[in-house]
């Protein structure tokens, strides 16, 4: 989940690989997948403590924390998806309470990225969640810079595969959500997001020409809105019960440095149900929608490691997007467990043509291994079959939703 938001929010986006004819080297880049995770597991328990962490008064930090650190994971990083090919580098995170002793808050985290892949894309990012004693207050922050060779299809639910074309930008980008409880699981919200995207490269007179894209010669943005949550998922990782339903609005203006004006609203629907001997139902229904001018990397989209995999995030782009996606986790033996999902989604240029016409789905399934068992935190191998388009095969941390 968490990795899986700095990719998809950063980078939001890229290539089909692994075609349905490729048995063979879909064999090798699993065992190469089952390498990388004998890799982390014996680079984890060589950390020695009962969950294969560091302990952290064993760590060489220059200041104490007031914090409450409960484990501090760092390790190099191998990950594999559709958009990025592979990507190497170090990823560091840490679970902590803010204060000694408290059992009722959910478990705080951050995390400082750093990843190079094959496709010569880099990012850096530092993201994380943080709850304050009795979730009184809760403080989600991401801040990235990625520099993006990526795919462009066109605008629409129509793009053609042969339409395809490369492009490259980078970017600067940061997200703040401060939120206030105002009842029980209730909480209200401010939501900032600013964006700078510049050395924007395509091709010209080509589709970003043919389609007015906004933006694609470069641009900043910023915007202010209000968020309303309801949340009793019981971790921040994995949940097994609970719900979360999430609505929030991001107004961009020129008042605020903004160089389009357009306002996005997106809802988060999430469910989560016991089912049976740790068996869980994972349910999502998300939404993002637009008014007014758009620049490209603002613009909804299906596809990536946490919606509709199997489709390269991007293949599909438009003013609004939604879906509707479903997992079923069971759990195996040892850290290890197995997942099955299926979801279907649809973008357009208005709201009511986000419709069943040229439905888009996919489906497909995989593997978990747990890096915190306390935490439920996971690795993920995720193999994913986007409907007569694409598949692709993701190695990741953290659930997907």
């Amino acid at each position: 989940m968490l990795f899986c938001r700095i990719l998809s929010t950063n980078i939001n986006k890229y290539n089909t690989t692994l075609p349905f004819y490729s048995f063979r080297k879909q064999q090798f880049i699993y065992f190469l997948g089952l390498c990388c995770l004998i890799f982390i597991t014996k680079g984890l328990k060589a950390q020695n403590d009962s969950l294969h962490r560091v302990p952290v008064e064993k760590l060489p930090l220059p200041i104490k924390s007031p914090a409450n650190i409960r484990h501090v994971l760092v390790l190099p990083i191998i990950a594999r998806s559709i958009e990025t090919g592979w990507s190497f580098g170090m990823v560091s995170a840490a679970t902590f309470h803010l204060k000694s002793r408290d059992t009722l808050t959910r478990t705080s985290n951050a995390q400082a990225l750093a990843l190079y892949t094959t496709r010569r894309q880099f990012v850096v990012a530092l993201n994380g969640s943080i709850y304050f004693p009795g979730e009184r207050f809760i403080l989600n922050e991401q801040f990235s810079y990625s520099s993006y060779p990526d795919n462009f299809w066109g605008l629409g639910k129509h793009a053609a595969d042969t339409s395809k074309e490369s492009y490259k930008y980078k970017q600067y980008y940061i997200y703040l959500h401060p939120q206030l409880r105002v009842g029980r699981g209730l909480f209200l919200g401010l939501v900032h997001e600013y964006q700078r995207v510049f050395d924007v490269e395509y091709t010209r007179g080509k589709l970003f020409d043919l389609d007015n894209v906004a933006g694609r010669y470069g641009y900043h943005v910023s915007g202010l809105g209000l968020s309303f949550t309801y949340d009793t998922r019981n971790n921040a990782f994995s949940p097994d019960h609970g719900a979360m339903l999430q609505f929030w609005f991001d107004h961009f203006a020129s008042f605020l440095g903004s160089d389009y004006q357009y306002t996005n609203f997106v809802f988060d629907l999430r469910r989560y149900f016991r089912v049976y001997r740790g068996q869980v139902l994972a349910l999502q229904a998300f939404g993002s929608f637009n008014s007014g001018e758009t620049p490209l990397r603002s613009l909804a989209y299906l596809g990536g490691a946490g919606n509709l995999r199997g489709y390269y995030a991007g293949r599909y782009r438009d003013k609004n997007a939604a879906i509707i996606q479903a997992e079923y986790r069971v759990p195996l033996f040892w850290r290890l467990g197995a997942v099955g999902f299926g979801g279907i989604g649809n973008v357009g240029p208005r709201f009511e043509e986000v419709n069943l016409d040229d439905l888009k789905y996919s489906f497909g399934g995989g593997l978990r291994v747990a890096l915190n068992r306390a935490e439920k935190l996971n690795l993920r191998l995720d193999y994913g079959i986007a409907g007569g388009h694409s598949s692709g095969f993701y190695l990741q941390i953290g659930e997907a939703f």
